[in-house]
């Protein structure tokens, strides 16, 4: 018997955090590389929240806080559930953690047994899958239709639920796709769901205000309010307030489920750093200029790589309602051989030919579970997506 774990065996390294790393390797060899694998908005956090960490500090707000969160901040999450939702909770059913990821997998350690299965859209985000493994459940995934923009149908969540069945992982907008569920599409998944009492839902929003007009986010329990006691909204100040580094995501659900997710927070790093605690508070109740400015320059970039990437020979990039992230298609790429002599046989050959032979790191479709694709993340300046997506068309009509 080895020494390490059966349960991490079955897991793999995250491999848009694979890819980054390998990204920052070459950049320091030398290379000139433009990373667009890391899903992190490019701009700063905005003053006020920095203002109001460092306050914090000199208020002396650095000791331990309860596991899950101050209650200054609880209640400022109350308030942005009920202003921006639609949804009433309690203070008792606010959860804080490190980041949106454990919210996530409290939840699931905190109520998946063997034999557990919890649904996965995909493509999905590359983490849900694993954290499901380690809580020691099983992950079954819905493949999404590329003609719906890589969505699910109702007929297809009906299909996948089983007995076993515990939780639903529902991502909209969507990393990596970008796709967003409207109201009617959300409404029809919502309606399976309550025939099925047994399974709860666990939405991840954290890309709800990066949502392009006309779409118009929503989420699960404020469409169907049925579906309140048994779902776990969550949600984080990272990518609405470009915020990544802080680390603070949140969830509102049922007492009893933010319980038993604060017993295994308490047992595991405990609070969330006491100054981020702070400065998210701010964020939440402060101005809310910087979602209104830097929405609109999100959504100019996606059109931009759209366009190039849709210009691109072999290549179909469906349009995304929100999220800052594209999904192309490389259908008519796979097969081909690029100069070097190397064989595209699939997304992740693909991925690491561009990165050889152009300097441009994305992550493949395989890693999100549906090919062939690649992941491109447009947070980061014009210039460096133009001039990435000029190579990505000469490595495509390089191709023969």
């Amino acid at each position: 018997m080895g020494f390490l774990s059966d349960s991490l065996a079955r897991v793999k390294t995250s491999p848009t955090v694979a890819m980054n790393a390998l990204a920052s390797e070459l950049k320091a060899a030398g290379r000139d590389v433009i990373d667009l694998s890391a899903g992190e908005p490019d701009f700063d956090t905005p003053d006020n929240i920095k203002a109001a960490a460092k306050a914090a500090i000199d208020a002396g707000r650095t000791k331990y806080t309860a596991p899950d969160g101050i209650i200054e901040l609880k209640r400022a999450i109350v308030a942005k559930f009920s202003r921006e939702n639609g949804l009433d909770y309690t203070t008792a059913e606010i959860g804080v953690s490190n980041g949106g990821k454990q919210v996530l997998f409290n939840a699931l350690l905190a109520t998946i047994n063997p034999g557990d299965e919890v649904l996965i859209p995909a493509p999905y985000w590359v983490s849900y899958p694993d954290m499901v493994l380690i809580a020691g459940g099983t992950p079954v995934v819905i493949a999404g239709r590329p003609e719906l923009g890589y969505k699910i149908t109702a007929e297809d969540l009906e299909a996948a639920i089983t007995p076993r069945t515990k939780w639903l992982i529902f991502n909209s907008p969507s990393n990596p796709t970008g796709a967003g569920y409207s109201r009617t599409e959300l409404q029809a998944l919502t309606d399976v769901l309550l025939r099925h009492p047994h399974v709860w839902v666990m939405s991840d929003d954290m890309y709800e205000h990066l949502a392009y007009p006309p779409f118009e986010f929503c989420t699960p329990a404020g469409v169907e309010p049925k579906l309140f006691q048994r779902t776990l909204t969550v949600n984080g100040v990272s990518k609405a307030y470009a915020m990544t580094g802080w680390r603070i995501g949140y969830a509102g659900g049922p007492e009893h489920l933010i319980a038993a997710m604060r017993k295994v927070q308490s047992q595991s790093t405990s609070n969330p750093s006491s100054i981020s605690q702070w400065a998210a508070v701010e964020a939440l109740n402060g101005p809310q200029d910087y979602i209104h400015t830097s929405r609109p320059v999100f959504e100019a970039r996606r059109d931009h790589v759209v366009a190039m990437l849709n210009a691109a020979e072999g290549v179909s990039c469906p349009v995304p309602e929100g999220a800052f992230y594209v999904y192309p298609s490389i259908a008519g790429c796979i097969g081909k051989t690029a100069p070097d002599g190397t064989l595209i046989a699939d997304d992740q050959a693909f991925a690491t030919a561009l990165l050889e032979n152009q300097g441009v790191a994305v992550v493949f479709g395989a890693a999100f579970g549906l090919s062939p694709n690649f992941r491109v993340s447009y947070a980061t300046s014009d210039a460096a997506l133009g001039e990435a997506c000029r190579r990505i068309q000469a490595f495509c009509a390089a191709l023969r």
